[in-house]
């Protein structure tokens, strides 16, 4: 099958079509939101004649998103929106993404262009088990399969018994969802003594947490399935932002629907391919929310520019290492929970799931605590071993305590990592 022309652009073709998409988005903020338009310096759409024009305009922030709620930032009216969709808002105003009918064809587009650069056709059978509603992941990875013609389970979050038994009895050969739920399936085909092995599946596409090369290995492993890490957020109008492909060795961003840039998260100014950074988006095609330069807080690089062994064109960036704003601070030594989760699933004994805990004590400050579930194979040997790990790697020397697998709650969306008691 030839690639789709617009995925094997040549660089200079597919800038091109980003400084006419650029231009189109400028003139739709220009008519559309004039205090959107005066906050980028009332810049005349024709002024950018080349991708690095961009560097001219100022950055778009969660939190200037979340002071428009709710439509502060939005390009059209209420009678121009078919539908709309918005981040959870816990720690402020949520923010309003919306939907015209060009932007549920435009997600439509690249979700189905993500799934075929994961191997998946009309013949699969798609389980989405992402949750439909306010958040965007469910209705995205349905609007990408039908778009192809596959057959669809929209069952949704949670209900892992009958997500098992539709898998098996309906023949799920593509499974997606959020980063850690495969986990908890297997946790819960272990209990129940179903066997994965009786299913069909082969390939899994799981994104909106950071996941670690550690954690995707336990998954294949587990499931049987290739995995594909897929990339988006609300803002950017949900998943489909880019995937990565066969060859993992980086997240093809979709260049014609999506400009990206990385940042040093100080400076704001671009770091040299290859150094990691703040992603920051500037949609291209997208009119309910178009940003320019979203400060995403999600620290990546840019991998290659070049062409792909699997053909595409389309940059490539590594895979999210974390978010600027989860960085971790404790006693002047600064972390991630990212680089705590490679240790530990480095650890045959331990368990994928673990918190990171900060309390504070009159008599003693701030501690450190890592609650991990461990197994009976995990000794004094092994805890040694990781003792030396998390000193030698992260400078750190946490308060260990090990529970027997199942018992650190599992919530029903994502992961919680960190729980901080210091200011409680």
């Amino acid at each position: 099958m030839n690639r789709p022309r617009l995925e094997t652009l040549e660089r200079e073709e597919l800038e091109h079509l980003q400084v006419q998409g650029l231009r189109r988005t400028l003139a739709r903020i220009a008519i559309e939101n004039p205090g959107y338009h005066a906050h980028l310096g009332h810049i005349r759409p024709h002024a950018v004649e080349r991708v690095a024009d961009i560097q001219q305009l100022p950055f778009l922030t969660k939190d200037m998103l979340r002071d428009g709620y709710p439509f502060g930032f939005a390009c059209g009216s209420p009678r121009d929106f078919l539908r709309m969709h918005m981040s959870s808002g816990t720690t402020g105003n949520p923010i309003i993404t919306p939907y015209t009918r060009a932007d549920v064809d435009q997600w439509r587009e690249v979700m189905a262009r993500c799934y075929v650069v994961a191997g998946v056709s009309r013949e699969d059978v798609i389980q989405i088990t992402p949750s439909f509603g306010l958040f965007t992941g469910g209705f995205g990875f349905h609007y990408g399969a039908e778009a192809l013609g596959a057959m669809v389970i929209p069952i949704g979050a949670g209900r892992t018994l009958m997500q098992l038994q539709l898998m098996r009895d309906l023949g799920t050969t593509v499974l997606t969802g959020i980063a850690t739920y495969p986990l908890r399936i297997m946790e819960v085909a272990a209990e129940e003594g179903f066997d994965l092995k009786s299913t069909k599946l082969r390939v899994g596409i799981f994104g909106s947490e950071m996941w670690s090369d550690q954690l995707r290995k336990r998954i294949e492993d587990g499931l049987g399935v290739r995995s594909f890490d897929i990339i988006g957020m609300t803002e950017t109008g949900g998943p489909g932002l880019g995937i990565d492909c066969e060859v993992q060795q980086g997240i093809h961003v979709w260049e014609d629907h999506y400009l990206v840039e990385v940042i040093h998260p100080e400076t704001g100014r671009p770091v040299p391919d290859g150094q990691a950074g703040e992603l920051v988006v500037t949609t291209l095609t997208r009119e309910g929310l178009p940003l320019i330069r979203y400060r995403t807080r999600d620290l990546t690089r840019v991998v290659s520019r070049d062409r792909c062994v699997c053909g595409r064109t389309h940059l490539r960036l590594g895979r999210f290492t974390g978010r600027s704003d989860d960085m971790i601070v404790y006693r002047g030594i600064n972390f991630y929970p990212q680089q705590i989760e490679r240790l530990l699933l480095q650890h045959d004994g331990l368990g994928h799931e673990y918190q990171i805990r900060l309390e504070s004590d009159a008599g003693v400050g701030e501690r450190l605590v890592l609650l991990v579930e461990a197994r009976p194979t995990f000794d004094g040997q092994a805890e040694g071993r990781l003792r030396r790990e998390l000193y030698d790697f992260l400078g750190l020397r946490p308060e260990l305590r090990f529970v027997k697998e199942g018992e650190i709650q599992r919530p029903a969306g994502k992961a919680v990592r960190v729980v901080d008691n210091r200011n409680d």
